[in-house]
């Protein structure tokens, strides 16, 4: 089954949510700001991405900016902000079994699905 880590808030989730629902795909929701993500749960989805934890931060938002933009932070201090403050994580994230990606943009969710 398909996994979305969601963001009702956000456009871009949206758009990968009603991709998935257009296409039929049976898919479970995360809305991660709800859920809190756990650290080991980040490294798993870091690994099916391929990706350090910086690639998933958000590093626009103000509250890097202001807060750790400027900080020379390591793989498990990364981790550990972003479980404390999810808004910082990239999204949607799209888990497919052993794969992910970010849908950005949403078409990116072919890449890991069938049809």
């Amino acid at each position: 089954m398909i996994t979305i880590y969601h963001n009702p808030r956000c456009s871009k989730s949206r758009e990968g949510l009603c991709f998935l629902e257009q296409h039929g795909i049976e898919h479970k929701i995360i809305k991660y700001l709800d859920d809190n993500i756990s650290e080991i749960e980040l490294k798993s989805i870091l690994k099916k991405l391929n990706y350090q934890p910086i690639q998933l931060v958000r590093t626009k938002e103000a509250l890097w900016k202001d807060n750790f933009a400027d900080k020379d932070l390591n793989y498990d201090e990364i981790i550990k902000i972003m479980t404390e403050n999810p808004r910082l994580i990239e999204r949607p994230i799209i888990i497919n079994g052993d794969k992910a990606i970010v849908a950005r943009p949403i078409e990116k969710i072919k890449e890991i699905i069938t049809f």
